[in-house]
């Protein structure tokens, strides 16, 4: 019978008990390039040189604020250089105007504590009361840091 099928069609062929991995190794190839992009992304690249803690770090928010006091003592928000003047229209844009939201506040070793205070108190009159403190993680013991939020205050 031509152009039939024939009955015994799969019967000369072996079995595959293979598992075929290729879509997985597409998705994995996916996913490391997601990675890959989206990290340098996640990080801020201001140079500052922060004192160490020895406190245990607080969990940190998924889109934290960053505000440094760099060595010059001028200002940055995330990557971002700014005058002290524009840092309450500036924190209110970057928040969306939540002033519940947490601000990190870090500062080089050399920026004294009265102008560590000015920039507290400039978030304080902004209405951002939530800040925490980011230093240097010191494991007992060990003499390697870490970067980290090392408290908060209320």
């Amino acid at each position: 019978m031509a152009g039939g099928i024939r009955e015994n069609h799969g019967d000369d062929l072996p079995e595959n008990h293979e598992i075929n991995v290729t879509p997985f190794i597409d998705v994995m190839l996916v996913l490391l390039i997601i990675f890959m992009v989206a990290a340098p992304l996640a990080t801020v690249d201001v140079n500052v040189d922060l004192p160490a803690s020895t406190a245990k770090p607080s969990p940190r928010p998924d889109e934290p604020v960053y505000l440094t006091i760099k060595q010059d003592l001028s200002l940055s928000l995330g990557n971002d250089t700014l005058p002290r003047e524009e840092l309450s229209a500036r924190l209110d844009q970057k928040t969306e105007g939540n002033k519940d939201a947490r601000i990190f506040l870090r500062a080089d070793k050399s920026v004294g504590y009265g102008e560590f205070m000015q920039v507290m108190n400039l978030l304080r009159d902004a209405g951002y009361l939530k800040i925490g403190l980011v230093g240097l993680e010191t494991l007992p013991g060990a003499g390697a840091a870490a970067p980290g939020a090392a408290g908060a205050t209320p």
